[in-house]
């Protein structure tokens, strides 16, 4: 093989659980997107960022949705990417809707950062970018990859029960792909939660500014579709100015530079564990890295 060759598709047996990984609704002018993974957590795998992108898509074209809400259906609002589900899918093909050629005939490390590149820095890119306010509903987990679906938001508002948390350092990782922590966090707090990789209880998150308001499960939604309704009866090209404005100032502070750069040590990282270990995880997998987070917050009273 050289480095023009081209590889065997990888064959997996996907089962998904639900035709619906993502519920739509319209109230008033707020379009309301749910993740609907409950029984998994609302795990990300592909055929849920791809019906997120087609939902956000559909709020963007409608003319009366002036404002769109981010929830994840049952006790969490999301466990992070799947690596471990019976509808894992990454190793099926997609139509996608970036500029990025298909992943699943490309050699060794070469899958893993051509699909990631759609799936997880592409698609958040791109919904960062809406066009709308984007408001997170957050409870319980929001976990790794479900950082990455929460950070993109324009607003965060979280139950007082909820966390958040990115534990891959375990994998050897430095942090999930869309690398926000630096922009959501001060740079020593960042550094704290990944190498410590512990829970970060949403007071102490709204503490730092990460998150708008506080909530709780009985209210979440109440008081987030205030909030939805509130910026919906503003001018929606002031909200869309003010969006874009305040997103320019991060990227004027490095935040698309950074992002890149640690995109690359990611990958880095994950052809480094597939060369020592012959896993891109790190040797860990979703039972193991569940546990050893369940020990963790043991250990600390959580």
């Amino acid at each position: 093989m050289d480095l023009h060759s081209f590889a065997e598709p990888r064959q997996a047996d996907i089962t998904y659980e639900t035709d619906a990984p993502v519920l739509y609704e319209v109230k008033g002018h707020v379009a309301v997107i749910t993740m609907n993974r409950p029984g998994f957590n609302n795990a990300q795998n592909s055929q849920m960022t791809y019906a997120l992108d087609a939902a956000f898509r559909q709020a963007v074209d409608d003319d009366n949705v002036r404002a769109i809400v981010l929830a994840g259906a049952g006790k969490h609002f999301s466990a992070g990417h799947d690596i471990g589900t019976p509808g894992r899918d990454v190793t099926k093909s997609w139509d996608r809707q970036l500029l990025v050629a298909d992943h699943t005939n490309k050699p060794a490390a070469e899958f893993l950062y051509t699909r990631e590149h759609e799936v997880y820095i592409g698609m958040c890119r791109r919904w960062r970018d809406i066009a709308k306010p984007t408001i997170a509903a957050v409870q319980g987990a929001c976990v790794a990859g479900g950082l990455m679906l929460a950070w993109v938001c324009d607003f965060i508002v979280a139950t007082d029960d909820a966390f958040f948390q990115d534990p891959v350092n375990r994998m050897g990782i430095p942090g999930v792909e869309y690398f926000a922590h630096g922009f959501e966090l001060p740079p020593r707090i960042a550094k704290e939660f990944i190498m410590l990789g512990e829970r970060m209880p949403a007071e102490r998150a709204y503490n730092f500014g990460m998150v708008n308001r506080l909530s709780t499960r009985e209210a979440l939604m109440d008081d987030v579709m205030a909030m939805a309704n509130e910026i919906a009866n503003r001018p929606r090209l002031g909200n869309w100015l003010t969006k874009q404005a305040l997103n320019h100032v991060e990227d004027l502070r490095g935040k698309r530079t950074a992002t890149d750069a640690h995109f690359h040590m990611h990958h880095f990282a994950h052809a480094q564990s597939d060369l020592v270990m012959g896993n891109n995880l790190g040797g860990m997998d979703a039972k193991s890295m569940a546990a050893a987070n369940k020990a963790a917050a043991a250990k600390s009273g959580e």
